[in-house]
């Protein structure tokens, strides 16, 4: 009997080896009763390696075909002005040069009085310098931009067609021009580089730019030059030209990019896309660990007679671990060979499913750092499950083991169990965090879903209290199911646990997106503006102002002067180098923003800390923060930020912070600078109009026609649509969202099919002793019907509460947004709560009351 005794070094290996070799006899009778075990650690598993390998996949993508994004390997980007000779022969001796302007813009229909904004592209003949745009009708676009019979060509996204009701010949009006729609854009190279659009493509010759008038002094309108080098530089090279850029030209204030980050919005997209799913995934883990618990509890369970056999031929605790472990592993192996084969899978199908959907080709390819990601997932979060039980038989006598069936097994495993648990759990969140995009969103994350867990470790303990202390009820069938609540060995804390993780995410993301959805279509479309109006020509502004006043007289007119800048330092930091004090606000010092100045106070703003200037302040230049910004920055008054505006850097002094009302979508800055900062320089004006009740539909289309027509380069965008596209996206986010979240419940799913199978065994000798006392099939069906009903209704309702606190702290902390509870979503959880427990739990007892009495009589 020696080589069950435990020991350290040569003996401790042979020990293993022997107790390896025991585990692999047992797995011969196959894996029945470890499917649900596997399928809860292949699941979480392919969804982790999958989603980290397609944001891979799309990573590698946007990085190939960098050059084509981007429209070259470097690209300079001016706003409100073009670059000037210095500056221009500076880039030609980069490489070929190609320039192109972006704008918005109306595209009318002057007789039908139809208009459209358009994101309005002017290209130059070098354009593009890499990747090809490609015409519906395979017309060179040299050719349908050319003019003919007096016309500029135009091609144009199919969806200003559909919307205007045009067809390829139409023309439309564009400015103060016209052009002749010459063919449809089928591929465009560079179409990501743009960011997000507000409306279809429009794209003409920058010969046709001229004539529309578009382009005056302070018009907000973006010059790019995209630059091929040749020979093709190295990353490394272009990282070293971007610093020379910037050093050769320091006052240019241009945004240099090189291929490298063709894209980085749509890379941050990505990025914290993946690491939600990537968290979702390991929810979904956790959600199966459950599973893998339950399932080593019923499988221990059966090997009661094996264990107590083991020991009373003296082997040890040790021993008994070590045989179960190896045969967890070697099944958690299996379960993540599955789930690694399915990970590496889902970038290729994922490439043929949105080949026609996403706007960059996917780099399918197994990548093995990704999936070794989700053998460490796997492997820790089994291990995190497993321990727990497995601890229990350590030290266990025989006689207790036996008598587990009775007592229900609450006693605790030994310490050193309790710490391994302990600590390969915190390994599982440490590596959670460390590799998230956003390390404090992953923190809060691994928090939430660490006190769900042990709240609802609680919540069932206090069902179970609340059952037993139930007064006796009439009903047999009720008082049987209160009793099977609480009993030992009850389906109570499986059931709890498998559903209100899953339940308690759906939860929260339905309420999320519910409340962001009212805010959207209620609470900002109420407070917003009807119009706003963009470029407006300082000779132009008191005529313009005047129409609005005759066209729309009992509506609310707010102006001010507007320029675009970008920040390139703040207290002598470089906005590159600059390390925000909380990541919230850093969108700040990313591109160009949107910059006024004004002698009062804004009227949607309030000043919390700091004096507003005088009215005639002539000093130093000042500016006014936003103080959400400014503490995310980590800036106070008396800092210096210098930007750059029309390629002049200018440095101001922090004089006050506000808080601005960005919900309401009024005129609203970051930065407010007092009017000496600006005063000479060229710039355009921003109005909003407003009506304090609503309108009809038709007289804000009425004021939209009356105003394009009347002043065509200026540029109308009607809140109401704008609201509409977003909304409508924000649909779509919710539905992906949803759609990938929907893995936890299937996780749940399993989980709670593989706790009610667990419990069938004690079911079976409940309902043979029960039938054999006279009791119906039906009483026994609405008996377990009722069990299943409360614990359903009450999963569900913890699920309500803890995903409606999730929701809220979302919103009302992170979105600083208002949050209402939706009952709709409530009733939402508590029918999907009981559709699964009450059918799954009816589905296993009618198996049960299907056993025949005889054979369970015999063994008892």
């Amino acid at each position: 009997m020696s080589g069950f005794v435990a020991g350290t070094g040569r003996a401790g290996q042979q020990t293993f080896r022997l107790a390896a070799r025991f585990a692999l006899r047992e797995l011969r009778g196959g894996l029945r009763g470890f499917y649900i075990f596997i399928a809860c650690i292949a699941l979480g598993v392919a969804a982790i390696a999958g989603v980290t390998s397609v944001s891979r996949a799309l990573t590698e993508g946007i990085s190939r075909e960098g050059q084509a994004i981007l429209g070259g390997d470097l690209s300079f980007r001016l706003i409100h002005r073009e670059a000037d000779e210095d500056e221009l022969t500076y880039l030609q001796d980069l490489g070929s040069v190609s320039r192109v302007a972006t704008m918005r813009a109306m595209a009318r229909l002057p007789e039908a009085g139809d208009q459209a904004l358009v994101e309005l592209k002017a290209v130059d003949g070098a354009y593009p310098l890499y990747g090809t745009v490609d015409l519906t009708s395979g017309m060179s676009l040299e050719d349908a931009l050319a003019q003919k019979h007096g016309l500029w060509g135009a091609v144009a996204d199919p969806a200003l067609l559909a919307r205007l009701d045009l067809a390829v010949g139409d023309t439309v009006s564009l400015g103060r021009g016209t052009v002749r729609i010459a063919d449809t854009i089928a591929v465009e190279p560079d179409k990501l580089a743009g960011g997000m659009e507000f409306g279809p493509r429009l794209m003409i010759s920058d010969a046709a730019l001229p004539s529309t008038d578009l382009v005056q002094p302070g018009s907000l309108v973006r010059w790019h030059y995209r630059v091929r080098m040749d020979p093709a530089p190295s990353l490394e090279r272009l990282e070293g030209v971007v610093e020379d850029a910037r050093g050769a030209q320091p006052d240019a204030g241009w945004r240099v990019r090189s291929r490298a980050n063709a894209s980085p919005g749509l890379q941050r997209s990505i990025d914290r896309f993946a690491q939600f799913l990537t968290l979702v995934g390991l929810t979904a883990l956790v959600v199966g660990g459950v599973g893998v618990a339950n399932a080593i509890r019923a499988y221990l369970e059966t090997k009661r007679e094996v264990i107590a056999s083991f020991k009373c031929m003296g082997a040890t605790g040790g021993f008994v671990f070590q045989v179960y472990l190896v045969q967890m592993l070697i099944l958690a192996l299996i379960g993540i060979a599955i789930g690694l084969a399915v990970g590496a899978l889902i970038p290729f199908a994922a490439a043929a499913a949105l080949a026609g959907v996403l706007p960059v080709k996917l780099a399918a390819s197994i990548y093995p750092g990704e999936l070794a990601l989700g053998l460490v997932y796997g492997l820790l979060t089994a291990l995190a499950f497993a321990l727990w039980p497995l601890g229990r038989a350590h030290d266990v006598p025989p006689t207790a083991l036996f008598r587990d069936i009775v007592t229900g097994g609450t006693k605790l495993p030994r310490k050193r169990y309790l710490a391994a648990t302990a600590v390969t759990v915190a390994v599982l969140a440490a590596i959670a965090v460390t590799l998230a995009h956003d390390t404090r969103m992953a923190g809060i994350y691994i928090a939430a879903s660490a006190g769900a867990f042990v709240l609802l470790v609680l919540v069932a303990r206090l069902i179970m209290a609340v059952a037993r202390r139930l007064p006796t009820v009439r009903s047999t069938e009720l008082r049987l199911a209160i009793a099977n609540i609480h009993r030992p060995g009850a389906l109570t804390p499986s059931v709890v646990l498998s559903l209100g993780l899953g339940l308690s995410l759906l939860v929260a993301l339905a309420l999320i997106d519910g409340n962001l959805r009212r805010e959207l279509t209620a609470t900002i479309a109420d407070k917003a503006p009807s119009f706003f109006f963009v470029d407006i020509q300082s000779h132009e502004r008191d005529a313009f102002e005047a129409l609005l006043k005759a066209e729309a007289a009992d509506a609310e007119l707010q102006s001010v002067p507007m320029l675009r800048g970008r920040i390139v330092s703040l207290n002598g930091i470089a906005s590159e180098d600059f390390v925000p004090a909380q990541e919230g606000s850093g969108w700040v010092l990313r591109g160009d923003r949107g910059i006024t100045y004004d002698a009062s106070l804004p009227k949607n703003s309030k000043l919390v800390e700091g004096d507003w200037w005088p009215q005639d302040y002539a000093g130093v230049p000042l500016v006014s923060f936003d103080a959400e910004a400014a503490t995310d920055l980590g800036l106070t008054i008396g800092d210096e930020i210098t930007v750059n505006v029309l390629g002049r850097e200018i440095t101001a002094e922090i004089a006050n912070l506000r808080d601005v009302e960005w919900q309401s979508l009024a005129i609203n800055f970051v930065m407010v600078f007092s009017p000496n900062t600006f005063a000479g320089a060229p710039h355009a004006h921003l109005m909003t109009l407003g009506w304090a009740e609503d309108v009809p539909a038709e007289s804000e289309l009425a004021l939209l026609k009356t105003v394009s027509n009347s002043y065509p380069t200026v540029t109308a965008i009607r809140v109401k649509d704008a609201i509409s596209q977003v909304n409508d996206l924000v649909a779509q986010l919710a539905w992906a969202i949803r759609g990938a979240s929907s893995i936890t419940l299937i996780a749940s799913v399993l989980v709670l099919a593989g706790a009610l199978a667990a419990g069938h065994r004690s079911r079976i000798y409940d309902a043979v002793i029960l039938k054999t006392l006279g009791a119906t099939r039906t009483r026994l069906i609405l008996a377990y019907g009722l069990e299943y009903a409360i614990l359903g209704l009450t999963t569900a309702l913890f699920a309500l509460v803890a995903g409606g606190l999730a929701a809220w702290y979302v919103v009302t902390q992170i979105m600083d947004g208002s949050f209402v509870l939706m009952p709709v979503t409530a009733a939402g959880a508590a029918l999907v709560a009981l559709v699964l427990t009450v059918g799954f739990g009816l589905i296993g007892t009618w198996r049960i009351l299907g056993e025949k009495p005889a054979p369970v009589l015999r063994n008892l």
